[in-house]
């Protein structure tokens, strides 16, 4: 068996991995890549961007069907499936092209394939040819697609959502289930490209909101174009002629069978640890099998071993990713100084239409703190009804008392861009005074946002209850 002694040794060739392996790298030392692949990245290969070309074409789709409501009749829509799920895939080889060029510029003496196993805290075996030697070890091995075992029986009929994207051509029919990030944003494109869908979700929310009135805003926007499911408390399937069987039993209690071509499995993503014998690493793992990490160093305990993206089960985004990855790596490289990286506001975003994002603290994390809410709906926002996109509501939390802004969920118009504003404000401690001295233009959507603030500021300075307002800044003359 070959013996090979190294600085530091990345396990995965993803986002985290790649950005670890040249942060180690820029410490000197000799640092290995080791990808079991195949490379290309989850995000470019089976995620964030396949995702997001079938949305552009399930939006241009809803485009042509919502002219009318412009004056503008453009026709019936003539959706080619195959067409769709050609461009789908080209547009999906290129983005990975680009990370497989990459994977080239990295001198072949610094990768290796194969899949790592621990056979000690600072020895890792590749297969059966090879036994690594790392004074370090970045752990980067990612995530897969969760499949329940209860479906296991429809073979092929069952798909999770990296394998939607080998699709050549579009189902007639689909189940799908889990409502959260996955389901939502596949669910509602496949419906707006055509196919019928049905959207099973055991609770009683769509994606990862928690604050529960933007929750009931999102399930109406959702249900109003969506076949939903939501709360419910059955769902069997099993092969029936060319399709598959689903029974189901919703919250009425009231039983269905229904025909689909396809069973999408959406119900999340678990790190791809097993197989990893992380019982020899040493390492404290917590109820689910992860190790144990500081968020702000990466680092698992006191060990030489380091974790970064979707493999610590924290949040599966590829900015944290990145980010993880370069703390990671750095501390590995620079060992034993191990220094805090920069960790950003939290920042999320689902890309469904109206879209839904989440910004620094959580409704559900304002429990313990003294919190002023200032709320806003779309409904007659000024620049959202022109678009005809005048859904949703925006809710907003600062601290009472100092004013600090500390967080933001909401469901509506173009969310990706306040998103962004919001987290910037949120992460230089921006207070709601500060913010509502930034200038605002008339008429855009980020309008709703200074009416939220006033709200916001209402309660700190007058102690004035919040209700959710429409934008009465949004119109000419206010």
């Amino acid at each position: 068996m070959n013996t090979i002694d190294v600085d530091v040794a990345v396990i995965g060739a993803g986002s985290a991995g790649l950005t670890a392996f040249r942060a180690a790298k820029s410490h000197g030392g000799r640092v290995l890549l080791i990808e079991r692949g195949p490379h290309g990245t989850t995000c470019a290969r089976v995620g964030c961007m396949p995702s997001k070309l079938l949305i552009a074409a399930a939006d241009a789709a809803h485009a042509v069907a919502d002219a009318a409501g412009f004056g503008v009749h453009a026709g019936p829509a003539r959706i080619d499936g195959k067409e769709v799920m050609a461009r789908v895939r080209a547009e999906r080889d290129r983005f990975v092209g680009f990370v497989l060029d990459g994977i080239e510029q990295i001198a072949e003496s610094d990768r290796i394939t194969g899949s790592a196993r621990f056979r000690g805290p600072q020895q890792l075996q590749i297969d059966d040819h090879t036994l690594i030697n790392a004074a370090r070890i970045v752990i980067a091995t990612g995530s897969s697609a969760v499949m329940p075992p209860d479906l296991a029986g429809l073979g092929e009929r069952v798909i999770n959502n990296e394998q939607l994207f080998a699709w050549t051509d579009l189902p007639a029919s689909v189940a799908v289930l889990g409502a959260g990030v996955i389901g939502l944003e596949l669910g509602q494109a496949l419906q707006r490209l055509g196919v019928r869908v049905a959207l099973f979700g055991r609770g009683d929310k769509v994606g990862p909101l928690s604050d529960p009135e933007v929750i009931r805003s999102a399930v109406a926007c959702m249900a109003s174009e969506l076949d939903l499911r939501l709360n419910n408390q059955r769902f069997e399937a099993r092969c029936d002629g060319d399709g598959v069987l689903v029974r189901s039993v919703g919250k009425d209690g009231i039983e269905r069978n229904e025909q689909f071509a396809l069973v999408v499995s959406a119900v999340g993503r678990k790190p791809n640890l097993a197989g990893l014998h992380l019982e020899h690493s040493g390492l404290a793992l917590d109820e689910h099998g992860v190790p144990l990490f500081d968020r702000d160093t990466m680092q698992c305990g006191s060990s030489t071993i380091f974790i970064a993206g979707d493999a610590d089960d924290a949040q599966p985004l590829l900015h944290e990713a990145v980010d993880q990855g370069r703390i990671a790596g750095d501390n590995a490289g620079g060992y034993p100084v191990v220094r805090p990286g920069l960790r950003r506001t939290a920042i999320g975003v689902v890309f469904c239409d109206p879209q839904i994002a989440m910004i620094g603290l959580r409704f559900r994390d304002l429990a313990a703190l003294r919190v002023a809410i200032g709320s806003v709906s779309f409904a007659d926002q000024g620049r959202s009804r022109v678009m005809r996109q005048n859904r949703g509501v925006l809710r907003m939390y600062a601290e009472l008392g100092s004013g600090l802004f500390l967080g933001a969920e909401m469901v509506g118009p173009r969310a990706e861009h306040i998103a962004h504003l919001l987290a910037w404000a949120c992460q230089n401690r921006m207070t709601v005074s500060q913010m509502l001295d930034m200038p605002f233009y008339h008429p855009v959507i980020e309008e709703g946002v200074r009416t939220a603030l006033r709200r916001l500021q209402d309660q700190i300075e007058k102690n004035l209850p919040d209700s959710i307002v429409h934008c009465g800044d949004c119109t000419p003359g206010m």
